[in-house]
């Protein structure tokens, strides 16, 4: 596999959706901030143990790679569905009804005078 521009690029856009400097991903992964740089310019590879790192930690890897997004879901996006999925069918019915509410758009009202 090569890893070149656009697999760099690539890096950088799931760095920036999940809200990390290239600080932050190169800790993530284990690594210097330097080598981060060389990752997003193309200049350089990531190995299997730095990949494995930023998968568990909300990259998408499959993006990353292929351009195909995946399903990929954020460490927090993951404890919401595990929650979800460990609690009876009423209380799912109850969250799916709170979260339909939520994501309705809010209706404003013009105040009387």
């Amino acid at each position: 596999m090569t890893f070149g521009a656009q697999e760099g690029e690539r890096l950088r856009e799931e760095r920036e959706r999940l809200g990390w400097t290239q600080v932050d991903a190169a800790d993530t992964a284990g690594i210097r901030r330097e080598m981060w740089g060389r990752y997003e310019r193309g200049v350089a590879a990531p190995g299997a143990d730095v990949l494995q790192a930023l998968a568990r930690s909300g990259v998408d890897i499959m993006y990353l790679l292929s351009g195909v997004r995946s399903s990929a879901l954020t460490p927090e996006e993951a404890a919401l569905l595990d929650n979800y999925r460990h609690v009876d069918r009423e209380d799912q019915a109850a969250a799916r009804r709170l979260l339909d509410s939520l994501a309705q758009p809010k209706v404003t009202r013009k105040k009387s005078a």
